[in-house]
């Protein structure tokens, strides 16, 4: 890329992630841009889905790199206006609560002195793409178990409950205890079968729920989704898997498939929840795939990455 003034910068805030915690850190935006001597602007979103908006007008105005201040939702959001343009570069200054993706790159949940200065030597890489029934995911999808959670809580919010992260607990103990696995078909490398399975997850990256290493071994530009299919469980099984998951000591149970693949589709004779790097959807058909190389993006090569080396 071209030196000087035409790297311009846009640092895309969500003031209200992470508990207002990324509107906080506006001011030290400011220093570090003065730190490095770059020309940036800073921009705040307004409302759910107004990220994108202003990524793409990112793109049209000229800015050469287009950095997501948030959590996972919000760099799906940016991250998303971005797919093919081979002439931006992302990034992400993680905000958010969970901040899973940023683990990819290399890079802390929170920003140290050390990682800002890291993050502006714009040391890039190339990164893998997901998608599935064309909406992008960056680090994972999932259906079943964390799924239900998810529509658990998506449910409380449209009906304006209350409750707050004793809510979510609940949530996930009353799930763990009474949630039913569905006939699932697969087709999978032109060869189909049907299963039932507790969780389904098909990912970029390894880390979910701000801990759960789901697919431990996903390398994020290597062109193949990591695909981590749990069977059908009991009740105690389900507490012991699940207690090895934070680990990833999970995949060699023999109640666990860990596969690799370009595309996989799945089928359930009815509408199901699952989820896009956290955001909650809902359908019957399910079909994924990957777009190799599909986004630039500024990654920490000294840290604990999870990217293979050009």
């Amino acid at each position: 890329m071209e030196k000087g003034k035409n790297e311009k910068w846009v640092f895309i805030v969500n003031p209200i992630a992470g508990n207002n915690y990324a509107e906080s850190i506006v001011p030290k935006i400011r220093q570090e841009i003065e730190k490095h001597k770059i020309d940036a602007d800073i921009v705040l979103t307004e409302r759910k889905g107004h990220a994108t908006v202003l990524a793409e007008e990112a793109v049209k105005t000229g800015h050469r790199y287009v950095v997501a201040v948030g959590g996972d939702g919000t760099f799906n959001e940016v991250a998303k206006a971005l797919v093919g343009s081979s002439k931006v570069t992302l990034g992400i200054v993680p905000a958010g609560t969970g901040n899973d993706f940023v683990q990819i790159l290399g890079f802390p949940n929170r920003f140290s002195e050390e990682h800002w200065d890291v993050f502006f030597e714009k040391t890039t890489t190339c990164m893998d793409v997901g998608v599935c029934n064309n909406n992008y995911f960056f680090n994972g999808m999932g259906l079943g178990f964390d799924a239900e959670v998810a529509s658990q809580n998506y449910r409380d919010e449209g009906q304006v409950k209350k409750g707050g992260k004793d809510k979510y607990i609940w949530h996930i103990v009353s799930t763990l205890l009474f949630f039913r696995e569905r006939n699932m078909k697969v087709l999978n490398n032109s060869h189909t079968h049907e299963t039932k399975c507790f969780i389904n997850t098909v990912s970029i990256g390894r880390r979910f729920a701000g801990g759960f290493f789901l697919t431990p071994e996903a390398i994020a530009n290597d062109g193949e989704l990591d695909v981590c299919s749990i069977k059908k469980l009991s009740l105690l099984h389900r507490f012991r898997i699940l207690l090895k998951v934070p680990k990833g000591k999970h995949i060699h149970d023999k109640r666990v498939n860990y596969f690799r693949t370009k595309e996989i589709d799945l089928e359930f004779d009815k509408r199901v929840p699952y989820h896009l790097d956290g955001e909650l959807f809902f359908s019957n058909k399910f079909k994924v795939n990957i777009l190799p190389s599909a986004v630039n993006i500024i990654y920490n090569a000294n840290g604990t990455h999870f990217f293979t080396e050009n």
